[in-house]
């Protein structure tokens, strides 16, 4: 946990939020037990409002843009 990969989308998730201007709350899991229970099984990962939106791929600033604005 915490590879270079799960850093990155972290910095992207927080670069989307901030063009957006939304407020927002980004918690980083890294307990195994709880990364599985979402059904997660590939890193990185991006869980909005509790929603899996993401597993295993490095998302664009613009592709997060585009989940938290649909």
């Amino acid at each position: 946990m915490g590879c270079a990969k799960c850093n990155k989308l972290e910095e992207n998730v927080r670069t989307a939020a901030q063009q957006l201007g939304i407020e927002y709350e980004i918690e980083k899991i890294k307990d195994i037990n709880v990364i599985t229970g979402f059904g997660v099984m590939l890193t990185p990962a991006l869980v909005i409002d509790g929603q899996v939106k993401s597993a295993g791929k490095l998302l664009t600033v613009d592709e997060i843009r585009d989940m938290l604005i649909g």
